[in-house]
């Protein structure tokens, strides 16, 4: 059968055919008319949700049943009764705001915690400002039993808040007091222009107020806020991360329903809701802590609003009776150029980069690459720029690996002469293989060498694109968030298995990268058909249409970015690999080297000569058993 070749009609066929369907699309896309009156409806819809949601809130605030009535005395009293020696705190509602040219804070009075922690320079998808916490999302207690039996949890206790200076930074110290001179304290200090807040926590001549015996428990829980577009897309780099164990990095589960786990020595919780983290790190460490992540996504919608449960719960030491607690809050962007700041934290690992190798390309290399070319190209021309530099450094890998096609191309006439002569006797036919494999000096495994070579590199981009923070918001063509999809066609309506697989929307470059893909594994894949007649081979034909056809399907709902540089590098690729073809190689020089080869006695090594004597050995087994 005649081997079939890319040539030039076949290329101009191929092109017409993706004219036709960017074609296709640009026919399909909405009228401007039809865009308005989608765009009018959808923020009919959208006012009338969060007009829905503002009743709500307003109706049924978070914790409407706890608040205080200070007006009624009967209910002050009960407070007090219930909360023993730290009703001596004078109860007011309220918060106090603390903030720099980054960070928003505001602190209750009651519980003596963060109630709201919002980005300033950061906004979502649909423009709303970054908050990682606001509306009891989030809820960070001490529970603890008093010597009068009681059991309290600060949520429930008033503090009374005092706000000073220090230098450039805002002190809040919040007390809860058993007396004018013995208290709990919360004390923040935020400094300018920093995500990072100091937060300590001690107590003063509360020996005789707290039962040392029974242990002291930190509880932080948070939920999620959703932030970007595509709220499975995000919940998938949603994750609790934590530093145990002298500098271990371990994550609990970002896609099983419920995850939990004990761990010891903790130096520092991560949060991290993508693109953003809430870190709770400490000096002296947890000595245990438990830990649980549940995953509250189930499907793709506009009105899921969180994605993942968060909860830590870790006892604090008494010293002589006394809390004495350094911690730092971290409210901010999960950006190597900012967590990097906190080098003696290590905050900075708490960037999904990948596992060991590929994530030591990741940061050491890609990260720092791009940034230094988007600071002078547009972020999409970097992407593009970079590709092209990263083929060019793999194109000796790529020659390598045409150079072994090629071989077997030539080899492919006696390679047919041997599979019909010994048809019958597969264990024959592969040892005939192997020997002319090695008299001609050539191996069926060169060729897939140089692609496990590039796994880290596919890998190490692989999670480039999705956590890069340098890419968030960042628009190319018509992708307006290289960091998410790129939609050119959406609709509402839930279509069974597709919305779940596909989503609800189509987006282009992981169209052009399957095309890419297909004409690459057209190229690739036309050279190897013949192996697919030797035992336990994989069915080529069907791999090159499976590759393309997952690109198109599962690249769907990823980064923009991430499709367009396999575009790119598939494209770069073809090229590289016709100007070899055409170029550089020369098929008849490959057949006479061949041919000199099997002149040559070969010499066997130790790993050759056992797979030939045991295939031998086989061969005379199964004579043996015949006769």
């Amino acid at each position: 059968m005649e081997e079939k070749k890319l040539d030039i009609n076949s290329i101009i066929g191929f092109v017409l055919i993706f004219g036709i369907l960017i074609f296709m699309f640009y026919q399909n896309q909405p009228t401007p008319e039809e865009l308005e009156a989608q765009k009018a409806e959808q923020e009919q819809i959208e006012a009338a949700a969060k007009q829905a949601e503002e009743a709500e809130t307003t109706t049924t605030p978070v914790q409407e049943a706890q608040t205080l009535d200070l007006n009624d005395s009967t209910a002050v009293a009960n407070y007090k009764g219930s909360v023993g020696a730290f009703g001596f705190t004078q109860a007011a509602e309220g918060t106090t705001k603390l903030e720099n040219e980054v960070l928003y804070l505001e602190v209750s009075n009651k519980g003596g915690q963060i109630v709201e922690a919002r980005m300033k320079n950061f906004v979502t998808y649909d423009s709303v400002p970054v908050y990682l916490v606001k509306d009891g999302n989030a809820s960070f207690a001490l529970n603890f039993s008093a010597n009068d039996n009681r059991v309290l949890n600060t949520a429930d206790l008033y503090f009374e808040p005092s706000l000073s200076k220090s230098g450039d930074n805002q002190v809040l110290s919040m007390k809860a007091k058993v007396a004018e001179n013995r208290f709990l304290e919360y004390r923040y200090e935020i400094k300018p222009n920093d995500y990072l807040v100091d937060f300590t926590i001690r107590s003063q001549g509360l020996n005789g107020v707290i039962n040392s015996s029974k242990p002291v428990t930190l509880d932080w829980d948070m939920k999620g806020i959703r932030h970007n577009k595509s709220v499975k897309y995000e919940n998938r780099y949603t994750r609790l991360t934590y530093n145990h164990e002298d500098g271990k990095i371990s994550k609990l589960s970002e896609s099983s329903d419920l995850d939990e786990e004990t761990e010891e020595d903790i130096k520092w919780l991560s949060y991290r809701q993508h693109f953003f983290s809430s870190i709770l790190a400490t000096k002296d460490h947890f000595k245990t802590a438990e830990l649980s992540s549940k995953n509250l996504v189930e499907e793709e919608g506009k009105d899921v609003m969180f994605t993942k449960a968060y909860s830590t719960k870790a006892p604090l030491e008494l010293q002589g009776g006394e809390l004495s607690q350094n911690m730092y809050w971290y409210y901010g962007p999960t950006d190597v150029k900012v967590l990097d700041n906190y080098k003696e934290l290590g905050l900075v690992d708490s960037i999904p980069f990948g596992w060991g190798i590929f994530g030591w390309i990741n940061r050491y290399v890609f990260t720092p690459f791009y940034d230094f070319l988007s600071s002078f190209l547009p972020f999409g021309i970097a992407i593009i720029v970079m590709t092209i530099l990263v083929r060019l450094a793999l194109s000796p890998v790529t020659y390598k690996s045409y150079l072994s096609q090629a071989k077997m191309k030539v080899l492919k006439p006696e390679i047919t002469e041997i599979n019909e002569k010994y048809k019958d006797n597969a264990m024959k036919k592969q040892q005939e293989t192997m020997k002319l494999y090695n008299k001609a000096g050539v191996s069926p495994m060169s060729g897939c060498i140089p692609a496990l070579l590039q796994l880290p590199i596919f890998y190490a981009l692989f999670m480039f694109f999705p956590t890069s923070f340098t890419l968030r918001q960042k628009s190319f063509l018509w992708a307006e968030d290289l960091s998410s999809y790129d939609s050119i066609f959406e609709w509402t309506t839930n279509i069974p298995v597709i919305s779940s697989f596909y989503g609800n929307h189509v987006s282009l470059f992981p169209i052009l990268a399957s095309i890419a893909i297909f004409f690459y594994m057209m190229m690739t894949t036309g050279q190897s058909m013949q192996m697919q007649q030797q035992p336990g081979m994989p069915n080529m034909k069907f791999i090159m249409y499976l590759s393309p056809l997952i690109m198109l399907i599962f690249f769907n709902n990823y980064a923009s970015g991430l499709s367009l540089y396999y575009f790119i590098s598939n494209l770069i690729t073809i090229f590289i690999m016709l100007a070899i073809k055409n170029y550089i190689l020369d098929e008849d020089k490959i057949h006479a080297q061949i041919q000199e080869n099997k002149k040559k006695p070969k010499k066997e090594n130790k790993f050759q000569r056992k797979m030939r004597e045991m295939m031998e050995q086989a061969e005379e087994q199964k004579k043996a058993g015949k006769r």
